[in-house]
């Protein structure tokens, strides 16, 4: 319970500053609804009340604000409606036997991870090697790692529609294998740093002493490093998922697709519904969270078949 408390109070001041922004950020769409069905409204016309402040358009028309919390399309829904349109596409229909329909982000959800796990099983891999060659080359250390920095200076916006044209000049035939390349990209830096800095966790004194036991280089690293550094990976692993997801959905965007959290994202944009978008990003959030918790109990695991503490 001492746990929870902090975390719960920080979700009930997200809902009251969620629930106090949805007001002044809906009220011009209520006012203009408000003034089609015949009411009222100070001022009066869309156009003079864009050079209105919206608290000034709120104290003015005090018996509409109201009506900015139950907007069909609403610019900032309230939690409850982003609940509501959650359900309606993830539990309703899972209840109704159409879990894998078009409509359904748990089908959508299921695309995204496909690539998101790709993507970080591949950025993994790359910054796991290239960890292991910056602890035992100087060469590597000088040349790879500044480089691995500088590339995370390059925008992913901008990077996702050149791997993505370069992937089709290539032959590649699908979105799979670019989003996945995108996802490795976000994911591979911090595995990279993490693996580092745990290789390089041993104490000096513990690698003399593997020496004096005529240890070779493989005992080393299998004896000493790895286990040293699990800690440290599992902490950049879980960043890593979270980035892997990020760069999946970013590398839906720039590829028209239909299917994916990315696409519902860009469908809800470009058709108005910022419902869908909500409960796409919602859904992304919760997809995240439950890989970051699977990969808490393999550390839990893993750390504690080593006797460590996780």
């Amino acid at each position: 319970m001492r746990n929870l408390l902090p975390i719960l109070t920080v979700l009930g001041g997200i809902l009251v500053l969620w629930y106090l922004s949805v007001a002044p950020m809906n009220i011009r769409v209520a006012l203009d609804q408000a003034e089609r069905a015949g009411a009222d409204i100070v001022p009066e016309g869309s156009v003079e009340r864009r050079a209105v402040p919206a608290w000034r358009l709120m104290a003015d028309n005090r018996d509409h604000v109201r009506a900015g919390y139950q907007l069909d399309r609403p610019r900032l829904p309230t939690p409850a409606q982003v609940g509501q349109e959650l359900w309606k596409t993830t539990g309703e229909m899972a209840l109704n036997g159409r879990a894998w329909s078009k409509r359904s982000l748990i089908y959508h959800a299921w695309i995204t991870l496909h690539s998101t796990l790709w993507g970080f099983a591949l950025g993994t891999a790359v910054g796991i090697l290239g960890a292991v060659a910056i602890v035992y080359s100087r060469v590597a250390d000088m040349s790879l790692m500044p480089w691995a920095i500088i590339s995370q200076t390059i925008p992913i916006v901008a990077l996702a529609p050149m791997i993505i044209v370069v992937s089709s000049q290539l032959g590649v035939e699908g979105r799979g294998l670019p989003k996945a390349i995108i996802s490795a990209y976000l994911c591979f830096f911090p595995v990279l740093v993490g693996m580092v800095k745990g290789l390089r966790a041993p104490e000096t004194s513990q690698l003399d002493l593997l020496k004096t036991y005529d240890a070779n280089g493989w005992q080393s690293f299998f004896k000493l490093r790895l286990p040293a550094s699990l800690p440290f990976l599992f902490t950049s692993l879980k960043v890593g998922v979270a980035a892997a997801l990020v760069g999946t959905i970013v590398g839906e965007l720039p590829t028209g697709a239909i299917s994916g959290l990315g696409a519902r994202i860009l469908i809800g944009d470009q058709f108005g519904t910022p419902l869908a978008i909500w409960s796409a990003l919602f859904a992304a959030a919760i997809l995240a969270g439950l890989l970051v918790t699977l990969l808490d109990l393999v550390q839990r695991l893993a750390l504690g078949r080593m006797g460590a503490r996780a």
